[in-house]
């Protein structure tokens, strides 16, 4: 991974090259430079922001970063908060609710950019794998927080993927009340 997450707290929009970053719904970042370009006759800077997951490439006007949601990555001492999200008992998640509503509620929640509410979509999606089979839209939900989760993880305690996600299965088969472990490979 490149660079170490940092551990400072960030003024909304004060990010330098080579800080790492999320931006919603695409997750961490690597901030590679910030640059001027003149658009429309007027100067406007950005940053140029590469994904580390899939090497995508982000301009974000350092003037949008609070509406964008971008933000620094969490750090070492927010994971067991998130960790206490993901052991949160949830009798049934969103059971009554068709799956096109829970979609869309997740969504919303991916794209809100805390990794809280991250946690929060991959622990009600796995739980309701163990029950039931998942819409093609949820398997994909499923796979995109569980991606967004793990990746900031790993960058906030700078440890292996693989580490990091048997922590985490841990926590749901000592967890969800019934010792099943179905779904480790959500």
């Amino acid at each position: 991974m490149a660079g170490k997450a940092q551990a400072k707290t960030l003024a909304a929009g004060e990010f330098q090259t080579g800080d790492l970053a999320v931006y919603p719904a695409h997750g961490v970042g690597l901030i590679e430079s910030i640059e001027s370009r003149l658009i429309n006759g007027t100067q406007h800077d950005f940053y140029i922001m590469r994904i580390l997951d899939n090497a995508m490439v982000i301009m974000i006007p350092t003037v949008n970063v609070k509406s964008v949601g971008l933000r620094a990555v969490i750090n070492e001492k927010e994971v067991p908060a998130l960790y206490a999200v993901l052991k949160e008992k949830r009798d049934d998640p969103h059971d009554n609710q068709t799956w096109n509503r829970r979609y869309k509620e997740y969504m919303d929640k991916i794209k809100s950019g805390s990794l809280f509410d991250v946690a929060e979509v991959f622990r009600d999606l796995y739980l309701l794998k163990l029950t039931k089979d998942l819409s093609f839209g949820e398997r994909k939900l499923l796979d995109t927080s569980k991606g967004l989760l793990l990746r900031e993880i790993c960058t906030a305690l700078e440890k292996d993927e693989t580490l990091v996600w048997n922590q985490i299965e841990e926590l749901f088969t000592s967890n969800n009340g019934n010792g099943r472990s179905e779904g480790a490979s959500a």
